[in-house]
Formats: structure tokens, C-alpha cells, sequence
């Protein structure tokens, strides 16, 4: 064939190569990036892998919005393709939440100034883009016939520290420490009750409330951001505060509410945890890593809350993220809680230094310990992930033929 005569055939044959290079170097991408993950050391023995396939989840109650939301996400999962897997609509929401996060601390100078109004609603949108794709993704899987234990692992650091951005609250250092520490606290103690009751349970005042209310603070910063710095007349009191003081509140009647579900005893033998262990044994790894906290807060000497806030609360806020995922994997396996993990090594290394008179600079500290701590995360969800995925022979970001077909068949 003339290929000169024919310059159109020559280009689609020119592109259909390129795609086609493209797909292998893809796949070869995957297969190595596969082999490294495969590498790592293993987190999950048979008896907790047997136990995942088992698990299915349970949960109860119903909050104040969620009636309403349901018949909007229900519609929304109608728009949903049935070859886009369940794992994937979390964690594209996750990552655009998690963007916009971070470019508003960037933004703002670690919640200490106000910043474009742009970016405030910017915000709010990743905040609802991610409320309603970590709704429908359960609803996908039951569309797609997909349902894996994996979705529980893909849920919820930064939105918190975001909020106190938009409030401002770098300018009150250790309002905005408790504010962000009874948070991290009252998702622990969220799961530290699942992982005793075998159920997640809900308020009337839970989640979907929480995101709306950040939402609402994105909203009125975008008209005006500087109102939170006036005060409230006759108490004369900053609205910031108000605001931080009843998030405060709210998460600590969050988990007191949790702790007396707790205190009435598991479902195991014996009212043991349903891994029959000790119902009461959760709460140390909170307390160990609120002291480190405290600790680190207080005893600094170059004043790391007060000029790092934001950089400080993430740092610990991923610790969180890691005791409690370790705790979600539990209740889903039905296994004991380990009592060491390296995430404490960050946190135990940043209260060395300090009783060394900071031989390390606290700032450069607190990024390798940011560093170090996102790393060990992300292994470790990372890892289970493909673990599970193997045990289960599904993919995580995809959807096997075979399940699409099913889908298909029952629409």
C-alpha cells in the first residue's frame, strides 16, 4: 500500500501505534508497580484474610439530613457508569477533597490569614463533590454487584484542619488544637464502638452534619472571610471561637454518646469486643497519642503550635488516621489490636528532641515526621488493599467482567 497517496491511513495507523504503546507501557507500569506492592512487608495473616471475606457491614441509625440526601444521591448513582468501580468514586472524591485542603492552608499561611474568596468556595465544592461520592459508592457496589470490605478503608484529617483555615483559627493556636483533637478523637471513638458493638452507629447529629456545617463556614467566608474576627456583642467573644467552642462540644457529646454504647459491653462472649478481647484496651492508643500531642504542643521551645499550627495538627491528624484504620481492619477481621505501631515513631522521636533541648530543628523535624507518617499510611492501606484484593481475586479500582455482567443482566 501507497502510504504517500494515502495520508489520512498513515496518520490513523501512526495513532493507532501510539495508543498502543501507550497501553503496554501502562501495563508494564502496573505489573512493576504491582511487584513493589507485593514486596512490602505483610500486614494481614489467613485468619484475619478469612475473616474479611465474611465481613459484611453493618450499621444503624439514620442522622437529621440524611432522609433528604438520600433521594439525591440515589439519584446521583443513576449517572454513574456501571464499569466505574466503587473504590474509584471514593478516591477520586478523597483526592479532589484532599487538593482543595491543602491548597487552602497553603493559601491561607496555616489557618493565620484570610485568602481569595475563590478559593474558599472552591472548598466547599471539593468538600460536597466528596460528601456525595463517599455516599454513593456503596450504592454503586450494590448496582455493580461489587460490594468488598475494601470501602471502609477509604474514609476520612484534613477536612478539619481545612475548616479552621477558613475560621482563622492560626491565630488561636490551642483553640484550634482542641478543635481538631476532638474531632480526630470522636472518629476514633466512632470505631472504637463499632469495634465493640459489631455496629456502626449514627446520631441524629453525625457526619452529614459536620460536612454541611464546614461547608456552611466555606460559604460565609467566601462572602466575607473577615467576619470571624468580630465579636459577638455583650460577651464579646470572637466568632471563630463560638464557632471552634460548639465544634468542640458537639464532638465531645459525639463521643461520650459512643463511650456509653461502650460501657454497656460488647457483642462477644462475655460482653468482650467481637474479636473477644478487652472492650476497654481501644482507648490507650488515643490516650498514648494525646499526650504525645499535649506534650509536643506545650513543652516546644521554638514555639512549633504557635508558628506551624496547621503543619503540627496534620502531622498527628495522619497518626490518627493510621490508629484508626488499624482499628477499622480489626473490627472487620474480628483480630486483636496490636499495642505498637510505627506511626508512634514520629510522634515519640518529636518528644525526644524536645527533652534533648531540640538538637533537630522543630520545623524540619515536623516535615519528616509529616513525611514519614503519610508514607507509613499509605503502605499500610495500600498494602491491605492489595492483600484483600488478591484473597478476593478482584481489582481495587476496577470492576472484574464477570461482575459487570451481572450488573448488566439485573438492569
Amino acid at each position: 500500500m501507497d502510504l504517500g497517496r494515502h495520508p489520512h491511513r498513515s496518520a490513523h495507523f501512526s495513532f493507532r501505534d501510539n495508543v498502543r504503546q501507550i497501553a503496554e507501557r501502562s501495563h508494564r507500569l502496573e505489573a512493576n508497580a504491582r511487584q513493589a506492592i507485593q514486596r512490602l512487608p505483610v500486614v494481614l495473616n489467613e485468619q484475619q484474610i478469612v475473616r474479611l471475606k465474611e465481613h459484611t457491614y453493618a450499621s444503624e441509625g439514620i442522622t437529621l439530613l440524611d432522609p433528604y440526601m438520600q433521594k439525591f444521591w440515589r439519584r446521583l448513582v443513576e449517572y454513574c457508569p456501571l464499569w466505574v468501580a466503587p473504590n474509584l468514586i471514593t478516591i477520586v472524591g478523597l483526592a479532589i477533597n484532599i487538593s482543595a485542603s491543602i491548597l487552602l492552608m497553603f493559601l491561607t499561611n496555616g489557618a493565620k490569614e484570610p485568602c481569595a474568596r475563590w478559593m474558599y468556595f472552591l472548598t466547599a465544592i471539593g468538600l460536597f463533590i466528596y460528601q456525595s461520592l463517599d455516599a454513593i459508592d456503596g450504592k454503586q457496589a450494590r448496582r455493580t454487584n461489587s460490594s468488598t470490605p475494601l470501602g471502609e478503608l477509604f474514609d476520612h484529617v484534613f477536612v478539619t484542619v481545612a475548616c479552621c483555615c477558613a475560621l482563622q483559627l492560626g491565630l488561636r493556636p490551642w483553640v484550634m488544637f482542641w478543635c481538631c483533637m476532638s474531632s480526630f478523637v470522636t472518629f476514633y471513638c466512632a470505631h472504637w464502638q463499632t469495634y465493640v458493638s459489631g455496629k456502626l452507629r449514627f446520631g441524629k447529629l453525625d457526619c452529614t452534619e459536620a460536612q454541611f456545617t464546614f461547608i456552611l463556614v466555606y460559604l460565609i467566608s467566601t462572602i466575607d472571610p473577615r467576619v470571624w474576627s468580630a465579636t459577638m456583642p455583650i460577651i464579646n467573644i470572637e466568632y471563630r471561637v463560638l464557632v471552634a467552642f460548639s465544634a468542640i462540644c458537639s464532638a465531645i457529646w459525639s463521643s461520650a454518646n459512643n463511650i456509653n454504647i461502650i460501657s454497656k459491653g460488647g457483642c462477644g462472649r462475655h460482653y468482650s469486643s467481637v474479636a473477644g478481647s478487652s472492650i476497654i484496651y481501644p482507648i490507650l492508643p488515643m490516650i498514648f497519642l494525646m499526650l504525645l500531642a499535649i506534650t509536643a504542643g506545650y513543652r516546644s521551645i521554638s514555639n512549633v503550635l504557635e508558628e506551624h499550627t496547621s503543619l503540627l495538627l496534620v502531622c498527628y491528624g495522619i497518626v490518627f488516621s493510621k490508629i484508626t484504620n488499624r482499628l477499622i481492619v480489626a473490627h472487620m477481621s474480628k483480630s486483636l489490636l496490636n499495642s505498637w505501631d510505627w506511626a508512634y515513631m514520629g510522634p515519640i522521636a518529636i518528644c525526644v528532641n524536645q527533652y534533648l533541648n531540640c538538637l533537630i530543628s522543630e520545623e524540619i523535624f515536623f516535615w519528616f515526621f509529616l513525611i514519614y507518617n503519610l508514607f507509613d499510611l499509605l503502605r499500610y492501606n495500600i498494602k491491605v488493599c492489595q492483600e484483600l484484593c488478591d484473597a478476593l481475586n478482584i481489582y481495587c479500582f476496577r470492576i472484574t467482567p464477570s461482575t459487570v455482567l451481572i450488573a448488566d443482566g439485573s438492569h
